[in-house]
């Protein structure tokens, strides 16, 4: 009889601190399913919903035990039934996984899986799935953003938000973005922000409308709404969209903001949507890749059993500097 093939994963039997991750070396390597790849991953995106996930304060509770991670990059091992795109040895990225990401194999359903161009590394393709399908669809399926609008990108340095300086620069918006440190600004403007500003300086809300001549601006995507949102929908345009991408906590605004511009604030989870959204996301992003506008920066990498010092840092530790990823 075959011996099971085991793997290195990080498991979390319980909802808590960080500490509650744990690595674990005789995980067996699942087996592939009807539609479904199995991949050998070389590196998975660390993302800020899987900590409020295993911290047991999301609205979405996974079954315990269970592995984090959605977004890996690496090599397709086997493919089961109905699979026709895929086959062993491609080079794939996932924007989902069924069995979690933070390990050495991974199961997904083969609609999330998506190859990777050679002109990416594993790093870089571990950092595409969940911070560039959710900057797409925050800017044109949520905020129907036009090419000559004015978008301003609220914690621009992180994953999400160089994805989004990306994406409207390349489609033809004129790009603001923010961020935390000098270092933080400078990536900001390589990822093709027209102007930078650093959103701890006091005043800065100021120069953004400045920068508009007063007009304000036409889109905002918000990665931090508990502390932006009030300030967002004071620097709005007429009819202005503000995209709630990330939030840790309550906030008070003034309803009379969105009355006097007719503005709208809106929600944005990717796991809402539909199959043809994500083929339309991903056939730009792969042409994004192919043409080199697309050019995902990766932030600290940390070996597999760092995970827990991962999940800490990604949350407290201030100035985003690209995707935090994980290697395996």
């Amino acid at each position: 009889m075959a011996s099971l093939k085991l793997m290195r994963a990080i498991r979390v039997g319980e909802f808590g601190a960080p500490s509650v991750l744990k690595l674990c070396s005789d995980v067996p390597v699942p087996n592939p399913g009807n539609r479904q790849v199995l991949i050998r991953v070389h590196a998975c995106g660390v993302n800020p919903v899987e900590t409020y996930i295993r911290a047991g304060t999301y609205s979405r509770k996974p079954t315990l035990p269970y592995t984090p991670g959605t977004d890996v990059a690496g090599v397709v091992e086997d493919v089961g039934e109905g699979v026709t795109a895929f086959k062993a040895g491609d080079r794939v990225f996932t924007t989902a996984t069924d069995t979690g990401g933070y390990a050495e194999y991974a199961v997904a359903t083969d609609d999330s899986v998506h190859r990777l161009p050679e002109a990416l590394d594993y790093s870089q393709g571990a950092a595409v799935g969940i911070p560039y399908f959710t900057a797409y669809r925050a800017l044109f399926h949520k905020a129907h953003a036009r090419a000559g609008e004015t978008v301003l990108i609220h914690g621009a340095s992180g994953g999400v938000g160089v994805a989004t300086c990306q994406l409207s620069r390349a489609l033809g918006l004129k790009v603001l973005g923010t961020a935390g440190t000098p270092e933080g600004m400078e990536l900001v403007l390589n990822s093709g922000a027209h102007l930078a500003f650093n959103h701890r300086e006091e005043g800065y809300t100021d120069k953004i409308m400045e920068a508009t001549e007063g007009r304000g601006v036409d889109v905002i995507v918000e990665m931090l709404s508990n502390v932006n949102l009030s300030k967002d929908l004071q620097m709005l345009a007429y009819g202005g969209r503000v995209t709630v991408v990330g939030s840790r906590g309550p906030v008070e605004i003034n309803p009379r903001d969105t009355m006097i511009k007719e503005s709208s604030i809106m929600g944005v989870a990717l796991f809402f949507a539909t199959p043809e959204e994500k083929r339309e996301c991903g056939a730009v992003l792969y042409a994004g890749m192919e043409a080199g506008w697309l050019r995902p920066v990766v932030g600290r990498q940390y070996p597999l059993n760092m995970a827990a010092q991962a999940h800490h840092d990604i949350i407290e530790c201030p100035g985003a500097s690209g995707k935090m990823v994980l290697t395996m």
